[in-house]
Parts: structure tokens; C-alpha cells; sequence
């Protein structure tokens, strides 16, 4: 299971990348806005420098219209060899955007399909040729059904059929909604940065950290000690 980071925020990017935990980083305009990012081309260009061409930097359309989606994914698309264009499975009128995911993936431009709330929305966005096709756990669970479902049922069905789209888990809430998507079988979770810090930190493990410590500057001492005493009576 691959993660990605949520964040348009270099400094977190710059961080996880060092820690060789990222494999890829996900933004939409809300992201951007909240992130200090006013110049979409500055900002994606500056992130996708930052993690390296083999890791995906995912930009997000910044219009309704399915058929305005098109052009502007494909100047997206040489802004960086490493950007995914995101598209959303409809638009703010429930209009298709399928078609522009099929004329994007044709012309070889990764797709991410997003705000996909259901089993049906992601097989659709599978067969137009989405490169991943983006689940978003917590609405999922706004709406009343169990994302973990969703996620094994698309999971199964990419499999059963070979098809060489893949599951992006968004939408995380809590550290226990990234445990069940990666249970259920995501192959990506995208994370916002203030959960991984939660990931790992754990007040036992510091705890018995802190007993090892302890012990080994015990132990060390005896060494010394014994060292010492071995010396004098030398």
C-alpha cells in the first residue's frame, strides 16, 4: 500500500519525503487555497520538484465544464512529467465527466477520479480509464454506508477484471479510518499531515523506549564500575 500526503504544504511534503514514508502527494483547489498556493502552475510545478519525478503530484481542474476539463488537463499535464490530473467522476450539476477521462486517458495524461462516493461511480470511472479513482472514505460514512465495504467490493472488482486502475482512499478523519482502508484493501491512502505524526507516536512505546534507556545507562554504569575496580586491584 502506497501513502500519499493531502497537503500542498512544502515544508510537511519535504518532511514525510525525508522520512520515506511518500509516495505521492494529492491537492485540490480548497488544499491550494488553504496551503498559501495562489499560482496552480508555481505551486504544482514547486511540489512535483520536491518529491521527484517517480512520485505522483496530483492538480485538481479548476472548472465546471466537462468539455473546458479537457484543455486544461492537458496544460497541466506538461507542466511536470509527474502530474495526475483530477477529475471529478460528475460535475456540480451531476453533468459526466466521463467523457473527459477517456479523452484525457487517451492522449496518455494520468487520471485521478475523484469524489467518487459509491461502488458504481468507481467501476464507471475504471472503464473510462481512470489512472486511480479516488474514494472518499469519511462522506462515504456521512451518507450512512460503510466505506470499508465500498473499498473491498471496488478492490475485488479492479482485481477480478485485471484492471490496472487504483483505489486512492481521501476523505481521512482519523487514524482509525486509514487502518480499515487499508485493511479493506486500498492500494493508496491519501493523508492529511496532522494524521501521520498520530501514526506513529505512541505513549507506550515511548514508555518502553524509555525503560531500554534507563537499563542501558544502568548497565553501562556497572561496566565502568566494574572496569574501575578491575584496574585498582591490577
Amino acid at each position: 500500500m502506497q501513502i500519499f500526503l493531502d497537503s500542498a504544504n512544502y515544508e510537511e511534503v519535504r518532511n514525510w519525503v525525508r522520512q520515506g514514508v511518500l509516495d505521492g502527494v494529492t491537492t485540490n483547489p480548497s488544499i491550494m487555497f488553504k496551503d498559501g498556493i495562489y499560482d496552480l502552475e508555481e505551486g504544482a510545478c514547486k511540489l512535483c520538484e520536491l518529491v521527484g519525478p517517480d512520485r505522483p503530484v496530483s492538480v485538481e481542474v479548476t472548472t465546471n465544464d466537462p468539455e473546458d476539463m479537457i484543455p486544461q488537463g492537458r496544460e497541466f499535464s506538461h507542466w511536470a512529467s509527474n502530474i495526475v490530473v483530477k477529475i471529478p467522476i460528475i460535475n456540480e450539476n451531476g453533468k459526466s465527466c466521463l467523457e473527459t477521462i477517456k479523452t484525457l486517458s487517451g492522449d496518455g495524461i494520468a487520471v485521478n477520479c475523484t469524489a467518487i462516493l459509491s461502488f458504481n461511480q468507481a467501476i464507471l470511472a475504471a472503464k473510462a480509464g481512470a489512472r486511480y479513482v479516488s474514494i472518499f472514505a469519511g462522506r462515504v460514512a456521512d451518507e450512512g454506508n460503510d466505506p470499508a465495504v465500498v473499498i473491498r467490493n471496488v478492490r475485488g472488482w479492479l482485481d477480478q477484471w485485471s484492471s490496472e486502475s487504483r483505489i486512492i482512499v481521501g476523505s481521512i478523519r482519523t487514524t482509525m479510518d486509514i487502518q480499515n482502508a487499508a485493511l479493506a484493501g486500498a492500494h493508496i491512502i491519501t493523508i492529511p499531515p496532522q494524521f501521520l505524526p498520530k501514526m506513529l507516536d505512541h505513549k507506550y512505546t515511548r514508555e518502553t523506549v524509555r525503560q531500554f534507556n534507563d537499563d542501558a545507562r544502568k548497565a553501562l554504569d556497572q561496566i565502568r564500575a566494574h572496569a574501575g575496580a578491575s584496574a585498582a586491584t591490577s
